[in-house]
This record gives structure tokens, C-alpha cells and sequence, in this order.
């Protein structure tokens, strides 16, 4: 910064936690202050060591609360129409997500009502999803499409998601899931579904409708080799890709991802140590979903410490979804992440946010609280960050701010 300048907004009398990678834990800064001009941030620091000069046009005393970056849900699938609670019911009574998705419930139920619903249809009952996401601080959400199965139906959820960015002040990151299930159409005919979901590629991308492609890639779902077509479709388009690996059986998920170099592999229950390896070696991070792993009572756990000792980024999200994970808090993500599955708190927070960016491969604008990055934070009540891990069911956020507005 110069000797001298003006930015828009201070805050100041702080405790940071910046998640900046240049710094050891959650980048913790004492007495701190932000400040920010044109919605990104120009300085982070200690407070007595402000530059000088530095004024503001507003200047917020923080009181001592904590600032974190803006969460970010990267894994959401918060466009649908319809809900599956009759399917919890069946799961109580012991009948498996498998069996369920068998008999033509699961995504192919949720598929009925979405094609059925229009795109206002699709946005009117989204918002209060995503009011409760941004209740938790936070400021950028991925939503995935994948409950149409069709050209048509695709569009119009990318089309109510991209709407759901205009409607409130949140960063939408879309990801076109097409390879979700077979339509029902197909009559279980996974190669012609494969060979739809390319089809449909380039004219959502030409629309401007897709961030990223991903798959389900599984027993109940599709192969790796069919995962891997649509991968060098999405490639082909210079269309990042993420996936759904490992959750209900070991196919080599991760490592079939990390092949294509992907942004992200999640759930990853049956994840082997080779495949941690592999991730490592692309950079693609783990996103753990412990929202579906509480709601189907599964009892193999991501591979934790070979994720640590391969030093593979471990995020964290919701995984909303009408029937197996109908999880609004991305904090509570967090929280079942060190119960489940044992993360520590830094990790559990470092998952939310630095590594949650990485995984929608943004963190080149968000994620952290550094110079140069978007000015998204949230502002929270708290004595100390574990309690934004242990408080279940707290509402500790005093204040969301995206682009320093």
C-alpha cells in the first residue's frame, strides 16, 4: 500500500482467523484489522501495525468478535423439486439407500417432481434452502444439477441457480451432473445416458450454464469407464471436473479423478491409500459429506489419516439433497466432520472454507483473508473458533459480508 490511501471500509479491533496458507493453523492474528476498497481486500494485520495514512470511509469496531472468510458449501444439490422423507422412513426400517434407489426411488423419485416443476417453481422453493445457508455466514454456494435428466430439465435448474445468484448476494458456482442416474426413458441403458449427457455438454456451455462437470460414479450409477467419457467431453470443452467416488463401494473413484485431474473427489467412504496418493499427486481435493453418511448409517469412515499422510486437502460440505443428506448448515457439516469422522477443529474449519475454495477452484479470489482476495467475511459472536464446531445448533453469526458490503 502507499504511505497513504483511502479504502472504503475498515474493520477494525478484530480477532482474524485468515486460513492463509502462509501461516501455521487457522492463521490466527490477534487485535486485527481488514481493510477493503472496490469489495477486495487491501490489508490484513495486527492493528498496531496499521499503515500509515490508512483511512477509511467507514471504520467498524468489531468489539473483539472473530472474523473468518465467508464459508462456502461446495457441494450442494439445492435445486430440486418434491423431498424423499417416506425414503427415511424405509431407511429406518432397515430397507438400504441401494435397495431404495433399485425400486425406483431415490434420485429417479426426485427426477419425477423436478421435470415436473418450473424454473420459478425450482427457485421459489430454493431460497429458503439457501436463506439457511446463508444464516450460517455463508457467501458461496455450488449447486449441482442432476434431478431432470434431460436437456430441458438441466437447463432450467442451471438457469434457477444462476437465478438464485441474482436474487441473493451469494458467489453460485454451477456444476452440470448429468451423470447422476439413467433417465428413466433409457430403460436402465447406461451408455445411451452417457452418450446424452455429452450431447447435452456443448449447448450448456455454450449458454454460459456450467462451471464444472461431475458424476456419480458407482456400482448403483455409472462405471468408471463411463465416468471417464464424459470427463474427456468435459475436458474437451476446457470444463473443470468433480466427482462422487467411492461412497457405497471401492471403484477406484479417486484415483479415476485424479487421472482428470479433478477439482474435487466426494464422499470417498471406500477411498484406498492408493487413491489418497493419487489425489495428492493431482491436487484434487477430498470433500468429506458426513451429512450422508449420518442420514444412511453408514459405518466405514473416509480414509482420514491416509488423506493426512498423503497431504491431501480435506474439505467439508453439506451435501444437501431432498433424500440423504437434507443438511442446511454448514457448520453442523463441520461439527459431524470431527465427530464422525474425526477431524480436528483447524481441519473442520479449514474445510469450510481455504480447502472449500479449492475445491471449486476459486481460491485464487476466496477462501482466505489475504490482500488481493474478495472482501467475503463473516463475523461471528464467539469467545474462541472450536465453538463454531461444537456449538450444534448455535447461530453465532453477527454479521455476512460479501464483496465488503
Amino acid at each position: 500500500m502507499t504511505a497513504t490511501a483511502t479504502v472504503d471500509t475498515i474493520w477494525t479491533a478484530a480477532r482474524l482467523a485468515t486460513m492463509a496458507a502462509d501461516r501455521p493453523g487457522l492463521g490466527l492474528v490477534d487485535d486485527g484489522l481488514i481493510a477493503a476498497r472496490d469489495g477486495r481486500i487491501v490489508w490484513v494485520g495486527q492493528r498496531a501495525e496499521r499503515p500509515a495514512g490508512l483511512t477509511a470511509t467507514r471504520e467498524i469496531d468489531c468489539g473483539g468478535r472473530w472474523i473468518t472468510p465467508g464459508l462456502i458449501d461446495c457441494h450442494t444439490h439445492l435445486i430440486h423439486g418434491g423431498n424423499r422423507a417416506d425414503e427415511f422412513e424405509k431407511r429406518l426400517a432397515g430397507v438400504s439407500y441401494a435397495d431404495i434407489a433399485r425400486a425406483g426411488g431415490g434420485i429417479a423419485a426426485t427426477v419425477a417432481a423436478t421435470r415436473a416443476a418450473s424454473e420459478d417453481d425450482l427457485v421459489a422453493t430454493a431460497l429458503p434452502r439457501l436463506d439457511r445457508l446463508l444464516a450460517d455466514g455463508v457467501t458461496t454456494v455450488e449447486i449441482k444439477s442432476g434431478y431432470a435428466l434431460d436437456l430441458a430439465g438441466e437447463a432450467r435448474m442451471l438457469r434457477a441457480a444462476r437465478r438464485l445468484g441474482q436474487i441473493r448476494d451469494v458467489e453460485v458456482v454451477t456444476t452440470f451432473l448429468g451423470a447422476h442416474a439413467i433417465a428413466p426413458e433409457l430403460a436402465g441403458d447406461a451408455e445411451a445416458h452417457v452418450d446424452r449427457v455429452i450431447a447435452m455438454i456443448p449447448a450448456l456451455a455454450a449458454e454460459g450454464l456450467i462451471d464444472a462437470v461431475d458424476a456419480f460414479c458407482e456400482t448403483i450409477a455409472f462405471s468408471p469407464a463411463q465416468t471417464a467419457r464424459v470427463f474427456a467431453a468435459a475436458r474437451a470443452h476446457g470444463l473443470p471436473v468433480k466427482l462422487h467416488a467411492d461412497q457405497l463401494s471401492d471403484s477406484d473413484g479417486a484415483a479415476l479423478a485424479a487421472s482428470f485431474g479433478a477439482l474435487s473427489a466426494d464422499h470417498l467412504e471406500w477411498t484406498t491409500e492408493a487413491g489418497a496418493a493419487a489425489m495428492a499427486a493431482a491436487g484434487t481435493v477430498a470433500v468429506l459429506l458426513p451429512g450422508a453418511f449420518f442420514v444412511l448409517r453408514e459405518t466405514r469412515k473416509p480414509p482420514i489419516d491416509a488423506f493426512r499422510r498423503a497431504g491431501v486437502g480435506m474439505a467439508v460440505a453439506t451435501d444437501y439433497n431432498p433424500g440423504t443428506s437434507p443438511l442446511t448448515s454448514p457448520l453442523l457439516a463441520a461439527a459431524m466432520a470431527a465427530t464422525l469422522f474425526g477431524l480436528t477443529v483447524p481441519e473442520a474449519l479449514l474445510g469450510v472454507t481455504r480447502h472449500a475454495a479449492r475445491a471449486l477452484g476459486r481460491l485464487d479470489t476466496i477462501g482466505t483473508l489475504e490482500a488481493g482476495k474478495a472482501c467475503d467475511l463473516a463475523v461471528w459472536s464467539i469467545d474462541t473458533p472450536a465453538e463454531l464446531v461444537q456449538g450444534l445448533g448455535a447461530l453465532p453469526l453477527h454479521a455476512r459480508i460479501r464483496r465488503g458490503r
